[in-house]
């Protein structure tokens, strides 16, 4: 799979990408999320796994290991801090394991 552009999204763009991940939200120039989990093991299970594909992506979010949550907040910092494609697929890759970790 080809890595996604570091090229800034316009806020149209932003917003549209935004109907396809519900929970998401555009805070302060980054997309973010909250999940709440069963258990504080639960959610550190999550950071860790949220942590192994930011690896793999080579594309890191801001973390917050909670008692029994777990925030994401991206950017890229490549792109000036802005919006990116590259933020919608972490997004999009936090969002399809979150649910395997009970999270909601």
């Amino acid at each position: 799979m080809p890595a996604e552009s570091a090229e800034p999204l316009s806020p149209q763009e932003i917003e549209d990408r935004l109907a396809g991940l519900p929970g998401w939200s555009l805070d302060d120039g980054r997309l973010t999320r909250s999940y709440r989990l069963g258990s504080h093991f639960a959610a550190t299970a999550m950071v860790v796994h949220v942590a192994q594909v930011q690896e793999e992506l080579d594309h890191h979010s801001d973390l917050t290991l909670g008692y029994n949550t777990v925030s994401v907040a991206v950017h890229t910092h490549s792109a000036g801090g802005a919006v990116t494609a590259k933020d919608v697929e972490l997004a999009h890759k936090i969002e399809d394991l979150a649910p395997g970790h009970g999270a909601h």
